[in-house]
């Protein structure tokens, strides 16, 4: 079982910046991949970004330049910086992760948006 906690969300002015947190119950050194989701109201979550335990990173078009994903593995935690913020970028962030055949969420964090 694998428990992840995220933090960070909040309320900002479009143009600004938040940086969320996902601290994983284990060592995410032997997760294969961990991801941030989000999910706004009325629509069906959708992946935001991607890390795998090879340091790969992968990102949805409608984030890439503006958001970066990293992680620190002494820390156990997996970070999304977010920049130039829209308001279309709006919703509840999730952390997922994927340790072989199990996927694990957090509980989300809300990330507002004003414009």
């Amino acid at each position: 079982q694998v428990q992840l906690m995220e933090s960070g969300g909040g309320l900002v002015q479009a143009g600004g910046s938040l940086r969320l947190s996902c601290t994983a119950s284990i060592s995410i050194g032997s997760i294969h991949a961990m991801d941030w989701y989000r999910q706004a109201p009325g629509k069906q979550r959708e992946l935001v970004a991607t890390t795998t335990s090879g340091g790969s990173t992968n990102y949805a078009d409608s984030v890439k330049g503006r958001f970066t994903i990293s992680r620190d593995n002494a820390k156990n935690t997996v970070y999304l910086q977010m920049n130039s913020l829209k308001p279309e970028d709006t919703a509840v962030y999730y952390c997922r992760a994927q340790k072989f055949w199990n996927i694990y969420w957090g509980q989300g964090t809300q990330v507002t948006v004003s414009s």
